[in-house]
């Protein structure tokens, strides 16, 4: 009974040092998890300043909120801009032309300012020999009140095709 004894001795004692050596690989296994998540609370929690997981979340919310306002009061400007900028005269056309026949070069002029709705202005210049005349005339949706020349008119369609 004594080679029983220490056989059954010996089997325990294998099988103690198989469990203890699972158990020491799972304890690796466990450290190393627990200590990927301490990192991961370690930066989450380094940013906010505090400690219980309930707060960080509420700063971070609070965070999330002021960040939505902060980029809807942004969008309300950027698109109050984008009027803005479309209602400029930006567009604009020089078209020179000969205003008398007997007169030797294209001194005479019409320019046209219009924005993306063909709001603006057309101002022609005719030169004559002895004096220079300016006129301005209003542009409401690409049509004005008074008679437009064809110069004017060219100069107009020109400034519509810029932009």
């Amino acid at each position: 009974m004594d080679g029983w004894n220490d056989q059954l001795a010996m089997a325990v004692a294998a099988g103690e040092g198989l469990l203890l050596l699972i158990l020491f690989i799972w304890l690796i296994v466990v450290t190393s998890k627990l200590r990927k998540v301490k990192e991961s609370h370690r930066k989450m929690i380094g940013e906010t300043g505090v400690h219980n997981m309930e707060e960080v979340m509420n700063v971070v919310h609070e965070r999330l909120s002021s960040l939505d306002n902060r980029q809807a009061n942004q969008s309300e400007k950027l698109d109050e801009q984008e009027k803005r900028l479309s209602s400029l005269k930006g567009r604009i056309s020089v078209h020179r032309f000969n205003a008398f026949s007997d007169s030797g070069s294209d001194l005479s002029f019409s320019v046209a300012f219009v924005n993306e709705e063909q709001d603006g202005v057309v101002i022609t210049g005719i030169h004559g020999r002895e004096q220079t005349f300016l006129y301005a005339k209003p542009i409401d949706k690409g049509q004005s009140a008074y008679m437009l020349t064809p110069e004017e008119k060219i100069a107009i369609n020109q400034a519509k095709q810029k932009g």
